[in-house]
C-alpha cells in the first residue's frame, strides 16, 4: 500500500477506512466479531488509517474500532471526532445536538481514549463547527490536548475555509474531513485552494458517493427507516434515474482501465492532489480489497480529462443531505 502524508508528518495508507457503517447508518451491519474480521483484515491488507467518531453508534462504533485495532496499536492511525453531545433519557444515548464547549471537549476525549484503548488520539477532528463557541476557543483546547499528550494532531470536519484558516493560527490543523467525490466537488470551490496554501491534508469522506457510485444501487433498490439514504433527497427514485449517467460514465472508464467503478472514483479522488486520502466505509473485506485496489489504478491526463469533461455536463439531482443536517456544514 502506498503512504500519504496528511499535514506535516501525519504518514498513513493512500486508502482509509471509514468505520461508520460497522455500527449502523445503512442499515444493519454484520455481528461485532464480523466487523472486527473486515478491520483487522484491512490492516493485513495494508491499510494504517482508520476513522470513526464518538457519535457513531454512539460510541459503539469508538469501542469496536478499538477492540479491533487493539493488537496494532502503535503501527495504524486512529482518527474519531467529538463535537455532538449526547444525554441518556434512560432509554439510551440522545442527541442533543453540537457542542464544542472546552469542558465537554475535555471530558470527551477521556472518554475517547478508554474506548479506543489507546495512550493518545492520533486525529482530532471536530465534527461540526458549534456556531456558540469561537472556533479560536476549540483549537485552544485542542491546543491544550495535544500539549497534555493526549491528542497528536487536530482534524476539522465540514467546516468553511474561513474557519479552518482562523482555527489554523491557533492550533495547526492536520486535516480536514468533508465529503467529496464525483458527485459532490464544493470542497473544489474554496476549501483545497486553503488547504494547499497552509499544508493542510484532506480526507474525503463517502468517496464513492455513499454507495451509489460502485454501480450497485439501482432505481429499483430500497432502503429501510434505518438507512440514513431513505432520507436523502439524492437517493430519491426519481434523482437516481438522473444521476445514472455518472455511473454510467464510471462504467466506461472502468472497462477501459480493468478496474470496477468503484476504483474509478477513488483513482479520480487520488490523482487530485498528493495529499488527498480517501475513507471509503464498508462491512465487507471484499470491497475493503476492492477500495484498497484503487491505489494501484494510474488514470491518465487522457483518463481525467475524459472523466471531468463528461462529469462537468451532467448535473446531478437531489439534495446530498435532509435540510436540517446540511445547515451543520461549512460553517
Amino acid at each position: 500500500m502506498q503512504k500519504r502524508t496528511l499535514g506535516k508528518n501525519l504518514d498513513v495508507s493512500a486508502v482509509g477506512l471509514g468505520c461508520m457503517t460497522m455500527s449502523g447508518g445503512y442499515g444493519a451491519s454484520g455481528s461485532k466479531q464480523e466487523m472486527i474480521s473486515v478491520i483487522r483484515g484491512a490492516v493485513e491488507r495494508g491499510v494504517t488509517f482508520f476513522d470513526t467518531a464518538q457519535t457513531y453508534g454512539p460510541f459503539a462504533n469508538e469501542e469496536l474500532v478499538g477492540e479491533a485495532l487493539a493488537p496494532f496499536r502503535g503501527s495504524v492511525v486512529i482518527a474519531t471526532k467529538f463535537g455532538f453531545k449526547y444525554e441518556d433519557d434512560g432509554s439510551g444515548p440522545r442527541n442533543a445536538g453540537v457542542d464544542s464547549r472546552p469542558e465537554y471537549i475535555k471530558r470527551g476525549v477521556e472518554d475517547s481514549l478508554r474506548r479506543l484503548r489507546v495512550d493518545a488520539i492520533a486525529l482530532f477532528y471536530q465534527h461540526r463547527v458549534d456556531p456558540s463557541v469561537p472556533i479560536e476557543d476549540v483549537a485552544g483546547t485542542v491546543k491544550e490536548l495535544i500539549q497534555a499528550g493526549k491528542v497528536k494532531h487536530f482534524g476539522m470536519s465540514e467546516a468553511a475555509a474561513e474557519t479552518i484558516r482562523r482555527a489554523h493560527s491557533i492550533q495547526p490543523v492536520t486535516a480536514v474531513q468533508s465529503e467529496y467525490s464525483l458527485w459532490w466537488k464544493r470542497p473544489q470551490e474554496e476549501v483545497l485552494p486553503m488547504l494547499e496554501e497552509l499544508g493542510i491534508g484532506f480526507v474525503p469522506y463517502s468517496p464513492l458517493g455513499k454507495g451509489f457510485l460502485t454501480g450497485k444501487i439501482t432505481q429499483e433498490t430500497t432502503f429501510g427507516s434505518s438507512d440514513l439514504r431513505s432520507r436523502i433527497p439524492r437517493f430519491s427514485a426519481e434523482a437516481r434515474k438522473t444521476n445514472q449517467a455518472l455511473v454510467d460514465l464510471l462504467a466506461v472508464i472502468s472497462k477501459r482501465k480493468n478496474a470496477t467503478s468503484a476504483q474509478i472514483a477513488l483513482a479520480w479522488l487520488l490523482a487530485q492532489k498528493p495529499w488527498i486520502v480517501p475513507i471509503p466505509g464498508t462491512t465487507k473485506l471484499a470491497r475493503a480489497e476492492e477500495n484498497i485496489g484503487a491505489a494501484a489504478v494510474e488514470l491518465t491526463h487522457d483518463d481525467l480529462r475524459d472523466i471531468d469533461s463528461t462529469a462537468s455536463n451532467i448535473t446531478v439531482q437531489g439534495a446530498r443531505y435532509p435540510e436540517e443536517l446540511e445547515r451543520m456544514t461549512y460553517r
